[in-house]
């Protein structure tokens, strides 16, 4: 089975920022190309750190009021840099979380959740800036054809890596959800099955109706079900 890798989904062509790039030209970028976020790169494309609408509204909420009396918002600093931050390498928060290439979406999911993120800048083993995957680049996969997710469960988890004979198990697909009925001779094969046809991209749940002729399972063999 081949996963999706992050290469394969990322943005490639990427919005970014100068070191010395000042604060109202990144809010323009952020109007403009309707991003939330941009890397900061040095001249190599060297990622530096990323400049999040987060940055810029922590920036604003520390400024004194009409008045000039400090308004105490102070929610969103977090102590990252002085209120009067004016270009990408005051604003930006660094050395910045980021994604590899080749990673699969699922070791990026759990990353963007550990982290309490929504984007993750794609780097080389140089560190350069090679795209960014967002959230709802993760969720491309579920766009995948029910025809295409049971292919694969067919071909490449039942008859290439389980060896299962033809029409051993049967598998139907509906919007993402795999019912999988049949008969195998363990009941140890059973969460196999379920677990390697969970990780097919694109399958949102499975559910198995799988009987068993002997569970091995147990310490004396069960009659069959």
């Amino acid at each position: 089975m081949q996963h999706r890798t992050v290469f394969e989904v990322m943005t490639h062509s990427v919005v970014t920022a100068a070191p010395q790039t000042p604060f109202k030209e990144i809010a323009r970028l952020f109007a403009e190309n309707g991003v939330s976020a941009v890397p900061v790169v040095d001249p190599d494309r060297r990622l530096l750190g990323v400049v999040s609408e987060a940055d810029l509204l922590r920036t604003t909420a520390e400024l004194p009021d009409l008045e000039g009396r400090p308004t105490g918002v102070r929610l969103l600093s977090q102590g990252k840099g002085p209120p009067d931050a004016e270009t990408a390498a005051q604003l930006m928060t660094s050395p910045a979380v980021t994604a590899q290439p080749n990673w699969n979406l699922v070791e990026t999911a759990r990353t963007m959740h550990r982290k309490g993120i929504k984007r993750l800048p794609v780097t080389d083993e140089t560190g350069r800036l090679v795209g960014i995957i967002s959230r709802s680049d993760l969720l491309r996969p579920f766009l995948r054809s029910d025809t295409a997710i049971r292919d694969e469960i067919e071909h490449d988890v039942l008859s290439d890596t389980l060896r299962l004979a033809p029409d051993t198990i049967r598998v139907t697909v509906d919007d993402g959800v795999v019912r999988l009925t049949g008969r195998v001779d363990e009941r140890a094969d059973i969460p196999v099955i379920v677990r390697l046809c969970r990780s097919v991209d694109g399958v949102v749940a499975v559910h198995e109706s799988i009987e068993y002729s002997y569970d091995n399972l147990a310490l004396d063999v069960e009659t069959p079900r």
